[in-house]
């Protein structure tokens, strides 16, 4: 797919959000985890992974068929963070606090702040598909807190 066709997909919930948000497109994450997409606070940057999140679509739904809502909904969900405006209290808290299930909780909260901003940027039919790539996304919080959803 060419980042003409994505950004085609992106800019519309881009300014539907209002955010001032800059956006990147590389293909691959750098580091070990399997992100399709990071906001970076300090930069006020979204930077969006499109082949990692083409895996996570095959990986979550077996086909690329819902490729195109798959990617607006990582994207919607990265200017959750960008829109969070907990965020930078959030960060402080998970920096000054040495309790390992506070950081854990922390992390989860700011992972669910994000889905519930997400949400008012993703149209209404989309939200049972949406609903599971959240309850994919959260399950590894869920589990470090060892609580289920």
């Amino acid at each position: 797919m060419k980042n003409l066709q994505i950004e085609s997909i992106i800019e519309p919930i881009l300014v539907q959000s209002g955010s001032s948000v800059q956006v990147e497109l590389e293909d691959f994450f750098p580091g070990d985890r399997f992100a399709g997409g990071k906001y970076n606070f300090g930069t006020h940057t979204i930077t969006l992974y499109i082949e990692e999140i083409k895996a996570q679509c095959l990986q979550l739904f077996s086909s690329l068929e819902q490729f195109e809502d798959y990617l607006a909904v990582v994207f919607a969900h990265e200017i959750g963070h960008a829109e969070d405006r907990e965020l930078a209290e959030l960060i402080h808290q998970m920096e000054e606090t040495g309790n390992d299930l506070l950081k854990k909780k922390v992390a989860l909260q700011i992972e669910m702040n994000a889905w519930d901003y997400a949400r008012m940027l993703i149209p209404e039919e989309l939200h049972p598909f949406m609903d599971t790539i959240i309850g994919y996304s959260l399950e590894p919080y869920y589990e470090a807190l060892e609580v289920s959803a």
